[in-house]
């Protein structure tokens, strides 16, 4: 067994390997970038090495600062987690060439699993069934364009590296098909250093299930199940769960037949997952997607169901143990299955705002104590534009799916994350959706789903300007506008659900839109009209998060009214465009002084792993900076501007035709 694991990872995957390493009486080592010394994973290590700067390309995907890393802790093993460089073959290579093991599958299979199309072809030779479509290696668009029309629409674009869901694009007719391709060419060598594309046939009503693989380098490989994980949002899982409601025993054996023959076709040796496709309407049909070489983000669900003698497994400890060369000390007959489990992933993102992914200081923090959650956050931390958007994931489990259910919804709503958007409201309405509830699952689900989201209430309101009316540093109880004896009437304006409210404050009274509410400090907190405020909040300056039963907002304190700029569009409709948050330019469609119209992109900016679309408010002439790709914008940065049209219905010609 080994001395020192080294974990090259971060994030809440890292924190699981080391709470499991800690428990095999392992020493491990931690790294991290700038952006993430002060970050749980660090802490949570018996040593820590800095890689280099925020920029993943800089520390976490840098192979030669991690091996550096490896020496400097004396380690002899590395657990790469998932991401990063989880299944990157020159990566385990470089560990094979130094004589450090890789925790994860010989560098033959990383290589030939981790291209899909070489993928595909090898294991249609085994007889496992895929998809129907052309996946051939070194095509071009017009290639894939002249070989679409005999896929048939509406079809999916997937990169041949990679996984996540990453760069995959539905088409649904030809006049789609070169933009999606551009697209998704973009995102391929942005996340995977390969734009290498192959076009499937999209399969009606898809579910997603996954199958986990344990195998040793004796010749033993057993499969564990399968994991549902049709809850999907642009092909990224957002909730998922094990067993499948749709998966019966007869089924599950067929799946985990044809997982175990994919597997050892390749000589696979540790964890890893293979991903298939049913059809809702005909389960029996079951088509193979890829293999991920690695350790699956979804794999507690895994762990919380599968018994082995009685006993849970820990996934993490048996790749420890299969890469140090033990066997495994049990056979397929031996598993079995008790329970449901279900996870749900916790986003820095704002659903209301198309999923926009969000960025700022933890200012509050409460995590559920009665169910498992995998996460490295802490109060105070800064969630980052530089890396995945995920916080952490609530795993919750009982006798049965309902059961589950109930119990993932009370953690979600015990749940609190003030001072980034988040999507735990948007979780629990997805849980409470009657299709989910009854298991009538697949992969467009949530696509067709729309939610209402809560709003601040007017006393809400009032609370938050109670507490944002003392001077930034006075803290929330100082006596600003609350003197005994006469009054001290004050005007706040506040920014809310994306509006703008008035709130007159009083010794005692607030008065929102005309409405009065009456305030009250006591020694456990604050009384709005009679009752105590069972609200968590956190302030950082002019801005407020208040928060509860999963549910959050952000209110910010304005000095006074900011007025809409002039322009075009409708009316209150601001003809600026500007940069959501910090990140990369990737694409520029418009230049200085061509004709727009509302809608059309005029610039697409990648940040926190995601393209965004940026497109203009209103018809009209764009104005706009030389920007070009891999240009770097800032929050908020104006990255262009619509002007009105001539009165004579002329304008400047559009220099791209």
């Amino acid at each position: 067994m080994f001395n020192t694991v080294l974990v090259a990872n971060r994030g809440e995957i890292a924190v699981r390997v080391i709470r499991t390493l800690r428990a095999m009486g392992l020493r491990s080592a931690a790294v991290y970038s700038d952006a993430d010394a002060g970050s749980p994973h660090v802490a949570a290590a018996d040593v820590a090495v800095r890689l280099g700067p925020a920029p993943a390309a800089h520390s976490y995907l840098d192979i030669e600062a991690i091996l550096s890393a490896c020496r400097a802790v004396g380690a002899q093993a590395v657990h790469p987690g998932y991401g990063f460089l989880s299944e990157n073959v020159d990566f385990a290579r470089a560990l094979q060439a130094a004589g450090i093991t890789f925790i994860g599958p010989p560098v033959q299979a990383i290589n030939l699993m981790g291209d899909k199309i070489r993928a595909k072809n090898h294991v249609t030779a085994h007889q496992v069934p895929t998809t129907p479509g052309i996946a051939e290696p070194g095509l071009d668009d017009a290639a894939l364009a002249a070989a679409a029309a005999g896929v048939g629409y509406p079809l999916l674009i997937k990169p041949s590296a990679g996984g996540g869901g990453k760069g995959m694009v539905e088409v649904r007719s030809p006049e789609d098909l070169p933009e999606a391709l551009a697209s998704a060419r973009r995102t391929a060598a942005a996340a995977f250093g390969d734009d290498t594309l192959f076009l499937e046939r999209l399969v009606p009503s898809p579910r997603h299930i996954e199958v986990q693989i344990l195998a040793d380098a004796h010749g033993t490989v057993l499969h564990l199940g399968e994991r549902e994980c049709s809850l999907q949002r642009r092909h990224q899982k957002v909730i998922e769960e094990a067993p499948s409601p749709l998966v019966d025993a007869a089924l599950r054996s067929r799946l985990g037949a044809a997982a175990v023959a994919a597997a050892a076709s390749v000589g696979y040796v540790g964890a890893g997952t293979v991903e298939f496709l049913l059809s809702d309407a005909n389960p029996d049909e079951f088509y193979f997607m890829e293999m991920n070489t690695r350790l699956q983000v979804e794999h507690p669900v895994t762990e919380q169901v599968v018994r082995v003698r009685g006993e849970r497994l820990d996934l993490v400890a048996w790749q420890v143990r299969i890469a140090a060369g033990q066997p495994l000390d049990f056979g397929q007959e031996e598993v079995g299955w008790q329970g449901h489990a279900i996870e749900a992933r916790l986003y820095a993102e704002d659903p209301a705002a198309g999923f926009l992914p969000s960025i700022g200081t933890v200012g509050k923090l409460r995590l559920p104590g009665h169910v498992r959650v995998d996460a490295a956050l802490r109060e105070g931390q800064q969630i980052s534009p530089h890396y995945d958007p995920m916080l952490a994931k609530v795993i919750a489990d009982g006798p049965d799916r309902p059961a589950a259910l109930r119990a993932l919804d009370r953690a979600l709503a015990d749940t609190v994350v003030l001072g980034v958007k988040t999507n735990i409201e948007y979780l629990r309405l997805l849980l409470a959706d009657p299709d989910v509830a009854a298991g009538n699952l697949d992969t467009t689900l949530i696509e067709r789903r729309s939610f209402e989201f809560r709003r601040i209430s007017a006393a809400e309101l009032a609370l938050a300007a109670h507490l944002l009316s003392p001077e930034p540093g006075t803290g929330p109880w100082a006596a600003d506008g609350w003197r005994p004896g006469a009054p001290a009437p004050r005007r706040l304006q506040l920014e809310a659900d994306g509006g703008l409210v008035e709130v007159d404050l009083a010794a005692g009274a607030a008065l929102v839109d005309g409405e009065p509410h009456r305030l009250l400090d006591t020694p456990n907190g604050v009384q709005v009209d009679g009752q105590l405020a069972h609200i968590s909040w956190a302030r950082e300056g002019d801005t407020l998060w208040l928060g509860s039963a999963g549910w959050s907002t952000a209110v910010r304190r304005r000095g006074r009214r900011e007025q809409v700029p002039e322009g075009a569009g409708a009316a209150g409709v601001s003809p600026h465009v500007s940069s959501p948050m910090p990140g990369t330019v990737i694409a520029v469609k418009a230049a200085d002084g061509d004709a727009v119209t509302a809608g059309q992109v005029l610039l697409i900016v990648e940040a926190m792993k995601m393209e965004h679309q940026l497109a203009s408010p209103a018809d009209g002439i764009v104005r706009m900076p030389a920007l070009k790709p891999g240009d770097l914008v800032t929050t908020k940065q104006t990255l262009a501007t619509i002007e009105p049209s001539a009165d004579d219905g002329h304008t400047r010609k559009d220099q791209h035709g």
